[in-house]
């Protein structure tokens, strides 16, 4: 059994930033892929953010030049670095790990608020 654990999202004012943190319970070896998604409000869950096990990076359109996603292989952590928050960014934010065997997880999910 794989474990994400979250940490680092809460309440800020637009135009702030925020770093989320995930770190998984298994070694960086056999991770694949690790991601952050988010779900707004009345909204589908949405990609945000990718970094495969070298190193590439994808976002979605609409983070893109203000979020950056990395990762530290020694801490098996995956972050997020989000600048210039809009309220449109609010949502609850989840880690997602896929493994070399394909298997996927998830965190539990911490919420973003950005106050306008």
């Amino acid at each position: 059994q794989v474990h994400l654990e979250e940490s680092g999202g809460g309440l800020v004012q637009a135009g702030g930033s925020l770093r989320l943190s995930c770190a998984a319970s298994v070694s960086v070896y056999v991770i694949n892929a690790m991601s952050w998604y988010r779900r707004a409000p009345g909204k589908q869950r949405e990609l945000v953010a990718t970094i495969s096990s070298s190193g590439n990076s994808n976002y979605v359109d609409s983070v893109k030049g203000r979020f950056t996603i990395s990762r530290d292989n020694a801490k098996s952590t995956v972050y997020l670095q989000m600048n210039s928050l809009k309220a449109e960014d609010t949502a609850v934010y989840y880690c997602n790990a896929e493994l070399t065997n394909r298997s996927w997880y998830w965190g539990q999910g911490t919420q973003v608020t950005v106050s306008s």
